[in-house]
């Protein structure tokens, strides 16, 4: 019976979510804690391996001889050592698409939440102060405005649809270039970093964690944007430095955040940002609803189920193919 072993520690509920739609013929052990030791015994006689934000490194690997395939909880392998991965001969797959609309919807709530100081009217409004005057000539609302994406996949595209209704010009920036037929649907157009940067009046991040986007927003690169600009990130808080960032919005050279995602998850409650009013943070929620979290699970499984069976995966899905 081929098992399948779960490393990110989770919820009761979503266990047994997972047990629901496990497919006959399988058994799944979940680790209870997020340490490697615990980690090693739940792979010991794992052919499946399932995770999400959690280190999974070529000694892992080593000791689970018998692995047959990684599959990721969504789509950021940056946690993954996929050359290990890819010399051990183990094909790596992920949940392509799965939740891109739900991380686009916190994305576009992020975006409103912190253009209209969501967080510091609240905050403001339960300690007993009424700032409706202030808030009159300190928000900004989203439609007409430039909205810049940083990375143009699933979720970036999903945003575009989204944002339709606003009314918002639409720029991004990618790697590889959208074809024309996408750039006219999202009605969305490529421009180069640092016309993002400059024009953009909300700048969303929707790359992947590489050597090229490590901060990629940085003192240089903010020092570009306009000082009544904000930035959203649901993608990976190293795309920030977090010091850099928390200096332009102290000073001014910059409007707020909106931030999903941390350079350390979970992060230090001393960390400065949660000490700034122009800023709203969530704890790396953009896939934390019931429809995302069964899409997944479904999505994940089906992979591992096909490939058991012999069968192909789409293609999309494959960060590194079977040999």
């Amino acid at each position: 019976m081929p098992k399948i072993a779960f490393l990110t520690p989770t919820m009761p509920a979503l266990r047994q979510e997972m047990i629901s739609y496990l497919p006959p013929g399988f058994k799944i052990e979940f680790a209870q804690k997020n340490d490697k030791n615990t980690h090693r015994e739940v792979l010991q006689g794992a052919d499946y391996v399932f995770i999400g934000a959690t280190w999974l490194d070529d000694e892992l690997m080593a000791s689970s001889p018998q692995l047959k395939m990684i599959q990721k909880w969504g789509i950021g392998v940056d946690k993954i050592d996929i050359e290990a991965a890819r010399l051990r001969g183990i094909p790596v797959a992920i949940t392509n698409g799965a939740n891109a609309g739900q991380v686009a919807e916190q994305a576009i709530l992020l975006m409103l939440a912190s253009l209209r100081r969501l967080a510091y009217a609240q905050k403001s409004l339960l300690a007993g102060q009424w700032v409706n005057a202030e808030l009159k000539t300190t928000c900004f609302q989203l439609s007409d405005k430039t909205v810049g994406l940083f990375g143009f996949g699933n979720i970036a595209k999903k945003v575009a649809q989204q944002l339709s209704g606003f009314n918002v010009r639409l720029i991004y920036y990618s790697r590889q270039r959208a074809s024309e037929e996408d750039e006219s649907k999202y009605c969305a157009e490529y421009v180069d970093p640092d016309v993002l940067f400059s024009q953009s009046d909300v700048l969303s991040l929707h790359a992947p964690l590489n050597a090229q986007t490590h901060q990629i927003v940085n003192q240089k690169t903010l020092s570009k944007m306009k000082s009544s600009a904000i930035i959203v990130n649901t993608a990976r808080g190293e795309l920030i430095h977090e010091g850099d960032l928390v200096h332009a919005i102290r000073h001014q050279h910059i409007f707020g955040a909106g931030l999903d995602v941390f350079d350390h998850e979970p992060p230090d409650m001393s960390n400065p940002l949660f000490t700034l009013d122009n800023i709203v943070v969530t704890p790396h929620a953009g896939a934390s609803v019931k429809e995302a979290v069964t899409s997944v699970i479904q999505h994940g499984l089906r992979n591992i189920t096909l490939f058991e069976k012999g069968l192909a995966l789409d293609e999309r899905d494959w960060i590194v193919k079977p040999r």
